[in-house]
Order: structure tokens, then C-alpha cells, then sequence
């Protein structure tokens, strides 16, 4: 059963159109990958999605009801967004951040109650953050800066996470740490996950289900063995890849590539040689 499903959808800046008449369905309860070369629409969508941004035409709907009408406070009690480079005001504190999650369930002043603060601390605990609850953002590393973010938006309480390159600046172990709390809560609680990742290796291992992207168009979707193919990443980055199967997941990996010019300018040399 899709979770979020568009319908003809049609979104772009000024005059220019980004993404023409896109019609895809994102399945609940799995973690769903965006990948594409830079400009093909990734961030567009889910901007779009998160109601962030307004689409020309066409509809996107969650669980059945048109995103882009339902109030606001509703839609938050629904779906947690994670931008790609969020910005925290100096000088808070991690549990200060992450009780920003109860903002949609809370009434008259916005007071934090007991129900409220046993969530935080929850959310504090599943992302391995308690021991920093009152030390300043500011202090931390950019993997726990992060994982600050998700217990926030795990404080909204939320069946699904929309996440916009959580990755991106992260060293290679910051990466695997966020990835795995990702696929933690997923498996654990059961969260709908839709993320847009640039590493085609951690989109295949750590997703379900994968939506490969060219100039605003889906070229595939699928689980990661359909996806990631040296046929459809030809397409969509026009790379030569080589695709074998990876020894931890059993899932495929791009082991290497070249741009498709390089190979065809070599095979022509060849060619050359041998006439």
C-alpha cells in the first residue's frame, strides 16, 4: 500500500519546469531511496512532497488525502522532514532541539507536559543522544548534530520521515551511523522512511525500495536489484558501471565506473587498432 502517491505532478521555478507529470507511488513502512544525477528533480520532489514547495499541476497525496489541503498542524502529526543542510539557533541545547518535535501536539501556550517530556526523552535514548542532553549544539560533531535532527523529528511522532541527503558532510563512519539508526527505526518501529541519498552503494543497502530519476523522470523503480543496474545507471548518470553483489549485504554494489564517453572513445580506439 503506497503511503504517498502522485498523480501527474508538475513542479518547477518561474518559467522553468523541473519535473513534468510525475506519477509515483512510495510503499509504507519501507525505506525508500530518490537517486539521480545533480538538477534531475531529487530535492524538488520532496520540497514538494513536504509541502515546502507548490506544485504547477498534478497532486501528491499521503495516505490517501491531498497533501498540499490538508491544515498544517494535521499534516505534522503525520510526516517529519529533515532538510538538507537544517540550522539550529546558537546556543541550544540537544534536549532544548529535540522537544521542538512536540510542537504539533501541543495546545494553548505550548507548554511542555510529562506525556511531552517522556517522549523526548525516548526519542533521545533510540538515537543514543541522552548522555548529551544538555550540552549545546554547537559542541557536538556533525554525525551528532544530526542524529540530533532525527530525535527530533522522532519527538514529532511521526509514521513517516522524509529526509533530504541526511549524509551530506558526514565522514564515512557519521554515514553508516546515521544509516543504520535509519534502518533501526524502520525495522523497530516500523517508520516509512523516504530519503534522497548521492552514495548509490548505501541507497541499494540500506533501502527497500529505490526511484531512479533523469531530468525529471522516473527511469525505474523497484527493489535495489532492479534498480541498480549497469543499464539503468547508464541512463541515468551515463557512467559505464560494474555491478556485483556486496559481501555484507548481498545487495548490489557499483565495485566500479567510467564516464560512458571514456569507454566509448576507447572502444573506437580499439576498434582502430585492430582494422
Amino acid at each position: 500500500m503506497p503511503v504517498i502517491r502522485t498523480e501527474s505532478l508538475t513542479i518547477g521555478y518561474g518559467e522553468t519546469t523541473i519535473v513534468d507529470q510525475l506519477s509515483i507511488q512510495i510503499p509504507e513502512e519501507k525505506i525508500t531511496t530518490i537517486i539521480g544525477a545533480n538538477g534531475c528533480g531529487k530535492s524538488t520532489i520532496l520540497k514538494t512532497v513536504a509541502r515546502i514547495h507548490s506544485p504547477k499541476s498534478g497532486v501528491a497525496y499521503l495516505d490517501g488525502k491531498a497533501i498540499h489541503t490538508e491544515k498544517t498542524k494535521d499534516l505534522a502529526k503525520k510526516m517529519a522532514i529533515l532538510p538538507q543542510t537544517p540550522e539550529a539557533p546558537s546556543g541550544l541545547t540537544v534536549y532544548e532541539l529535540v522537544s521542538y518535535g512536540r510542537f504539533p501536539h501541543q495546545k494553548g501556550f505550548g507548554k511542555l507536559t510529562a506525556d511531552d517530556h517522556t517522549i523526548v526523552e525516548r526519542a533521545l535514548d533510540s538515537t543514543g543522544l541522552s548522555e548529551f542532553r544538555h550540552r549545546s549544539i554547537d559542541a557536538l560533531s556533525g554525525g551528532q548534530r544530526q542524529r540530533v535532527w532525527i530525535a527530533m523529528a522522532l519527538a514529532q511522532e511521526t509514521p513517516l520521515l522524509i529526509l533530504d541527503e541526511p549524509t551530506t558532510y558526514l565522514d564515512m563512519a557519521h554515514q553508516l551511523e546515521v544509516l543504520t539508526l535509519l534502518k533501526k527505526l524502520n525495522e523497530e518501529d516500523g517508520r516509512t522512511i523516504v530519503m534522497v541519498l548521492h552514495d548509490l552503494n548505501h541507497a541499494a543497502r540500506f533501502s527497500h525500495y529505490l526511484v531512479a530519476l533523469s531530468e525529471g523522470q522516473v527511469v525505474k523503480a523497484g527493489d535495489p536489484e532492479e534498480v541498480m543496474t549497469a543499464d539503468v545507471l547508464r541512463t541515468v548518470f551515463q557512467i559505464e558501471a560494474t555491478i556485483v553483489e556486496d559481501p555484507i549485504s548481498g545487495k548490489p554494489l557499483c565495485l566500479s565506473y567510467e564516464l560512458a564517453s571514456e569507454r566509448d572513445e576507447l572502444m573506437v580506439e580499439k576498434e582502430a587498432v585492430l582494422v
